[in-house]
């Protein structure tokens, strides 16, 4: 049987998010979640897709990556690869096209919700795992045992778009030992177009306060947090909406 797997979009843009913020990036977004985030901003991932064989999407990567490789310009090895979604690891040949990307010489990201095992990713690749907040409404999803496989190389990411959500980052920070673990990472929710808005998403929990980018960075400093604050630039540089950046 020839490995598939159902893949949303493969494109070549910014890196907006993560420590690799600003680099040319190939996204492979693939097709699926079972989660429903109250900020999710690619719920058209939850099933629009194709089948695409491993070679298929190798091909793909290689001819949109084919400029960086051929330029006299390029000295690092771009651009990155990341795999997202949707949540990548609901398909399980995601972890042999990762693999694969890797043994081509590729820079591998991985995008992943924190509510799935880690712990099978190819161990060159870079894991860049949320942990839930509150407003999400899917806080409970969370697996800490993932806590106990993520390596220097990889990053934590909150999103925050409440107080509540900001309180609870310093508690887990705290709790979990988090500081010097991995680089942690503060992303602000931005705020989604009404074209975007979808009714399977979870609603934002009641009674929470919401907190401005501006309060979010005044917090961080003031409290001497040792965390990465970070918005997503790809929305600044193109529409909120726009897909395929």
């Amino acid at each position: 049987m020839i490995d598939t797997l159902v893949v949303n979009e493969i494109y070549l843009s910014l890196q907006g998010e993560s420590t690799f913020a600003g680099l040319p990036c190939v996204f492979i977004r693939l097709t699926g979640c079972d989660l429903r985030c109250s900020y999710c901003d690619t719920a058209y991932a939850f099933t629009e897709g194709k089948k695409q064989t491993l070679a298929e999407i190798l091909e793909k990567v290689r001819a949109l990556a084919a400029p960086f490789k051929n330029s006299p310009l390029t000295a690092s090895p771009l651009p990155l690869v990341e795999l997202t979604g949707g949540e990548p690891l609901l398909q399980k040949n995601s972890l042999p096209l990762m693999k694969a990307l890797c043994d081509a010489g590729f820079t591998v990201l991985i995008e992943t919700s924190g509510a799935h095992d880690i712990s099978k990713i190819d161990s060159r690749v870079r894991r860049i795992m949320d942990l839930k907040c509150p407003s999400s409404g899917e806080v409970g999803r969370n697996l800490f045992s993932n806590l106990a496989h993520l390596k220097a190389t990889d990053e934590i990411k909150f999103v925050i778009g409440m107080l509540e959500d900001y309180e609870w980052t310093k508690a887990q920070i705290v709790t979990h030992k988090l500081a010097g673990l991995c680089p942690l990472l503060l992303s602000w929710v931005h705020p989604l177009a009404p074209q975007q808005q979808n009714k399977v998403l979870k609603p934002v929990p009641a009674g929470l306060s919401p907190i401005s980018r501006k309060e979010l960075v005044e917090k961080i400093i003031a409290d001497a947090l040792p965390v990465r604050f970070q918005i997503q630039q790809h929305k600044i540089i193109w529409p909120p909406e726009q897909r395929g950046v």
